[in-house]
């Protein structure tokens, strides 16, 4: 059986609903699924029971939109078998998503008046049941008026790009300020949780860990889509200087996803699990 430790529904930026997701894992055979909307855990308890009662163990689960404010880089922390609707993420995460929703509203606003021939009804039909408006939603709907034919590709870039390098900022880039990632990784502990730093070599955190680690962090994401072989070591390698679990994940979005993956694709084993579960008991103790 197979493990799944990073995945996303359409409560945040994935197109499956959590029904779904549970489908393709029974087909991929995982038995033990980490479901890590970003920045909410909503829906969390009601699939723990949906999970047990089809055979899959749900983990519950958050990835929570961070900043590294020394290096001006984002990080994702991963939080694992935490409590759904604890105070400590609720009052940290919140905001962000309001943030995030407002910024998508700016955006559809943006490429309208720009003459991009969508509607914000179009827009929320996409993200209908979720926790707000993604740009994957904003794109899917801009595939839908023809104007693309990929969520991720050369419109996707032109539209959002920060502008850096010295190149002009995309149409329809809203900044966004994240959660301070020391914060992240404490409230997950303080929710019962274990952090993990979430693809680190696609963000450039790795500088980052030994000071992540002060603040608490448990794990490191070895294995994910995105990660060349040679950050996979380099994480490894991290995990075994500062003691942490290292675990991997297809970072599953479905229809949303940078990468076609399946489910399980990236299983970090069930030892891994086992590793989170008993670092749960271990939170702080360095």
């Amino acid at each position: 059986m197979k493990v799944e430790l990073h995945c996303h529904t359409n409560i945040s930026d994935g197109s499956y609903s959590f029904n779904e997701v549970v489908d393709s894992a029974q087909k991929e055979k995982v038995s033990h699924l980490a479901i890590t909307n970003h920045d909410t855990t909503r829906g969390l308890n009601e699939m723990m029971i949906q999970g047990k009662e089809r055979g899959i163990e749900i983990i519950p689960g958050i990835e929570i939109s961070a900043y590294d404010c020394k290096r001006q880089t984002r990080v994702h922390i991963l939080g694992y078998f935490i409590e759904p609707g604890h105070s400590a993420l609720e009052d940290l995460c919140s905001p962000l998503l309001e943030q995030r929703h407002q910024a998508c509203l700016t955006m559809v606003r943006h490429l309208i008046e720009a003459g991009y021939a969508i509607t914000l009804d179009q827009v929320m039909k996409f993200a209908e049941g979720g926790t707000g408006i993604y740009k994957q939603h904003i794109m899917h709907a801009l595939i839908e008026q023809g104007y693309t034919t990929t969520i991720y590709g050369e419109l996707y870039r032109k539209l959002f790009s920060r502008g850096m390098n010295g190149e002009e900022p995309g149409i329809a880039y809203i900044p966004m300020k994240y959660v301070d990632a020391k914060l992240a990784i404490q409230a997950i502990g303080q929710a019962g949780g274990v952090s993990v730093l979430a693809h680190p070599g696609q963000y450039h955190n790795f500088d980052a860990v030994p000071e992540l680690v002060e603040s608490g962090l448990q794990g490191i994401e070895a294995w994910h889509p995105l990660h060349s072989p040679d950050d996979e070591v380099k994480a490894q390698e991290y995990a075994l200087e500062y003691d942490l679990v290292v675990t991997g994940g297809s970072d599953f979005h479905g229809y949303y996803g940078e990468k076609e993956v399946l489910l399980g694709s990236k299983s970090p084993g069930i030892s891994c699990v086992d590793e989170l579960r008993e670092r749960t008991n271990m939170r702080f103790t360095r």
